[in-house]
């Protein structure tokens, strides 16, 4: 029974026997049992049993699972901590040494030819309210003549057919692929029909294609990518056989959902800090990068590559049809194929970033089903599928890609003894004293703990800061718990799902629905493709 369990004894003991003192406990020597005594106390001393836990109070139980949350949530904590320092140490050299800043293109950089003929790929489900306004803007900013949108749609989907046709016209630039199974499929699965139109189309005219770029149906490209993502993988750019351009989240307007700056605004931060900071360290390093599906381009001859494992491995396609973040996989294959990959992260002549822009889910609820694809798809169909190979840089970077349903369990550890922090307090309040926790090591592992919450935030802070300005990056400190709590819904539903489907259950394109569009509140000058948001011009900067 723990020390000072007297202490937190009810008030009253038996039936009716009030204490009116202070109680205690004390060992009878004759037969080993516990005695609690007091003064006023009627009928005598209560006798309890000494090792039996049937008499502790439940002020005692909860200070028995305050003590083992607070060391399993410390040791990971300070686990995770170690990690993100390493990874800033690593960063933080790179801008000491003019690594890994930003170059910013000149204005004359978009009027390179393309160095081959480009497919991009975008498959849609239900994305009728944005699939106009993207083709719309891929063909008003990319003049190029020497690319084609293969844009894939299911034949019960009636609204995204109307609507991708209306935005297309005449212009011969784009190609409508129906696939001949109702959808919705799985979005690689999507993206293998529109591979094998692209296959019988270079049967056809004879022609191949030298790159293959993804976007999805609610992004809206910058001016530059196209030509960035060309020259990344010409011979002339450094002959990649994968590229990624970075993505931006756009915050949710102020007018259409009251969650918006909290929900939608906590992909900002995470992309900002990410894409700036650890997959600019990645490329350093030379380890495998994960495609994020969208802005990522592959060399053809790669991509074929890919198609044959796949094909001698009884799939069809160089997308993996029943994994739900084929792009993700997709990135590691190409590494584990022995292609070279590459982070182009540049920013055009008024200091906007070359990236591709989109609006993210604005309630919890969508927020939650899409990273519960993501945790289900990276962590746990990663590690099954991919498995742990490479160089020990390799199993760091897996190590931190799956790291999701242990971070979702760790939070849900933390939150929780808070809950049981403020029980503690109310009975310390009532006057049942509980007995805290101070073992010196105890309080320097909450102070490391604290000190690295501290710098984490200031890094969220700092990187969201530069990218959306000050006021975002006050809300992105603000934003944190949101972003923990979606974490934990969103790795408990993985983690069902995932046993579902050990269980046989077939993987369906579980996609986020889409109902605003960038281009549709950009400024003029964004569909012109001079400036892609409201804004001060920024030519330097150190993410």
């Amino acid at each position: 029974m723990p020390q000072g369990a007297g202490k937190e004894l009810a008030a009253t003991v038996g039936h009716g026997d009030v204490i009116k003192s202070k109680p205690s406990l004390q060992r009878n020597q004759n037969n080993n049992s516990l005695q609690l005594t007091g003064s006023n106390q009627k009928g005598g001393a209560r006798v309890l049993p000494a090792f039996g836990v049937s008499s502790w109070t439940v002020v005692e139980w909860l200070q028995l699972v305050e003590r083992e949350l607070l060391l399993f949530a410390l040791f990971w904590f300070i686990v995770g901590m170690v990690d993100e320092m390493a990874l800033d140490a690593i960063w933080l050299g790179l801008r000491l040494t003019n690594r890994g800043s930003t170059p910013c293109l000149p204005p004359q950089a978009g009027g390179v030819p393309l160095s081959g003929a480009v497919a991009v790929f975008i498959p849609a489900w239900h994305e009728d309210a944005v699939i106009g306004a993207t083709i719309g803007h891929m063909l008003s900013v990319w003049p190029q003549r020497d690319y084609r949108l293969y844009v894939g749609c299911y034949r019960n989907d009636a609204a995204t057919i109307a609507a991708a046709m209306l935005a297309v016209g005449a212009d011969a630039r784009v190609r409508l692929v129906i696939h001949d199974r109702p959808g919705p499929t799985t979005k690689a699965d999507c993206l293998n029909r529109l591979y094998q139109a692209l296959c019988d189309d270079e049967a056809r005219k004879g022609q191949p294609f030298a790159t293959v770029l993804l976007q999805d149906a609610e992004d809206m490209v910058h001016p530059l990518a196209l030509s960035v993502v060309d020259q990344g993988l010409a011979p002339s750019g450094g002959a990649a056989d994968f590229v990624q351009l970075p993505v931006r989240p756009e915050i949710s307007p102020a007018d259409h959902v009251a969650a918006g700056h909290w929900v939608a605004g906590h992909y900002a931060d995470e992309f900002a800090e990410s894409h700036a900071k650890a997959m600019v360290v990645r490329d350093w390093l030379g380890a495998a990068l994960p495609a994020a599906g969208v802005g990522c381009g592959f060399s053809r001859a790669m991509l074929e590559r890919v198609g044959a494992t796949r094909a001698a491995m009884g799939e069809s396609g160089p997308f993996a049809a029943d994994c739900l973040t084929e792009d993700y996989e997709l990135g590691l294959l190409i590494s584990q194929l022995g292609g070279r990959s590459r982070f182009l992260r540049l920013r055009d002549a008024d200091g906007e970033l070359i990236a591709t822009r989109s609006y993210f889910p604005d309630e919890i609820s969508a927020s939650v089903r899409q990273k519960t694809r993501w945790v289900h798809g990276i962590a746990l169909q990663g590690w099954e599928r991919m498995g742990w190979v490479g160089r020990p840089v390799e199993v760091w970077m897996a190590l931190r890609d799956r790291r999701g349903p242990l971070t979702a369990l760790v939070l849900a550890a933390a939150y929780a003894l808070l809950v049981i922090e403020g029980l503690l307090l109310f009975a310390h309040m009532v006057g049942a004293h509980p007995r805290p926790l101070a073992s010196p090591g105890l309080l320097l592992l909450m102070r490391v703990s604290l000190w690295g919450l501290v710098w984490r935030a200031a890094m969220r802070f700092a990187f969201t800061t530069r990218e959306y300005g000050l006021l975002e990056g006050v809300r992105a400190v603000l934003r944190i718990p949101v972003a923990n709590v979606i974490t934990i819904m969103a790795g408990r539903r993985a983690m069902m799902a995932y046993i579902r489907g050990l269980r046989g259950e077939r993987v369906v394109w579980d996609k986020t629905a889409h109902h605003l569009h960038p281009a549709h509140r950009a400024s003029p000058h964004a569909v012109q493709g001079s400036r892609l948001s409201p804004g001060r011009p920024r030519r330097e900067f150190a993410a």
